[in-house]
């Protein structure tokens, strides 16, 4: 895919510093647009960075050339819950049991084989670059950028807390608080291949937490992270005494739910080129909706 990025000078200056302060370019895409074929022009015309521009003049900067599909991803067809596209990124909603990277036991199976078949079919040479990930149990969206510099501004938003996730999950028992903040550094439990552990020696965590319903044997909570561990929500809930049903691994009741009943149901970003706010909601899957249908009758 190729992406070019337009944009009309609105005051006089070095061609350089309108890349950097007014198109917020790095130096790497500046230097990699210098030398593709008419990576970085003026009025139509290749300009070199010293360029003395003028306001109302256009620059158009080829920041990816075409042909950049995933090489080593293998297109496999499958049903995919778009919630948004736009020329920049796209979000899906991922069902559970889907594995968002071509993983050991699920090479040709994933949802970003299923995007490079979905690529290819509208004939788009699309490198496959997710923004964050979720677990192959947990529901919900994914976002993924469609171009490099998409990427990095959209990775840029996550470090300025700017890009936003916000998860439904349903807990065993009712937290005391309505709401509240969850700290605990997170790290690998000694001896097991998988299970992770709240540890002095771990890394930072941070858990915010919304009770939206209280029922008589569990509660439907929100939450959202200010850092992206491993199993973090799972773990931080397990540690305040409050497991995510369906969720063996740390204590969770598997008796109305067959996973960890966790679903990542909004996420807020800006478009990484025209700064629109964008919000995306993705439903509540079945299985969850049913778990809490169980209990209605129980509801405070």
């Amino acid at each position: 895919m190729e992406k070019i990025w337009s944009k009309t000078a609105g005051r006089d200056c070095t061609l350089l510093d309108f890349l950097l302060h007014d198109m917020g370019l790095t130096k790497r895409q500046i230097k990699q647009a210098k030398f593709r074929e008419n990576g970085i022009c003026v009025g139509g015309v290749k300009a070199r960075i010293t360029y003395a521009l003028k306001a109302g003049e256009r620059v158009d900067v080829k920041l990816e050339e075409q042909h950049t599909a995933s090489p080593q991803l293998v297109p496999t067809q499958g049903k995919l819950d778009i919630l948004y596209e736009d020329e920049d990124l796209l979000c899906v909603n991922k069902p559970s049991g889907l594995v968002v990277h071509p993983s050991h036991g699920h090479y040709t199976d994933s949802l970003s084989n299923m995007l490079a078949y979905y690529f290819q079919k509208r004939g788009e040479h699309v490198r496959i670059r997710s923004i964050g990930r979720l677990d192959k149990d947990t529901s919900g969206i994914v976002v993924f950028a469609k171009n490099q510099a998409a990427a990095g501004r959209l990775a840029e938003q996550k470090q300025q807390g700017k890009f936003r996730k916000e998860y439904l999950a349903i807990v065993e028992g009712c937290p005391e608080k309505d709401e509240g903040i969850i700290r605990g550094k997170i790290d690998k439990m000694q001896g097991e291949l998988m299970k992770m552990c709240v540890s002095p020696q771990g890394k930072t965590a941070v858990t915010r937490y919304q009770v939206l319903k209280r029922m008589e044997n569990s509660s439907l909570v929100k939450l959202s992270l200010s850092s992206g561990r491993t199993h973090q929500i799972r773990v931080h809930m397990a540690w305040i005494g409050h497991p995510l049903l369906g969720d063996s691994l740390y204590g969770g009741s598997m008796e109305k739910i067959r996973r960890a009943a966790l679903h990542a149901f909004c996420v807020t970003l800006f478009q990484p080129f025209t700064g629109e706010k964008i919000r995306v909601q993705a439903p509540l899957p079945g299985d969850m909706q049913k778990c809490l249908e169980a209990e209605r009758s129980e509801i405070r």
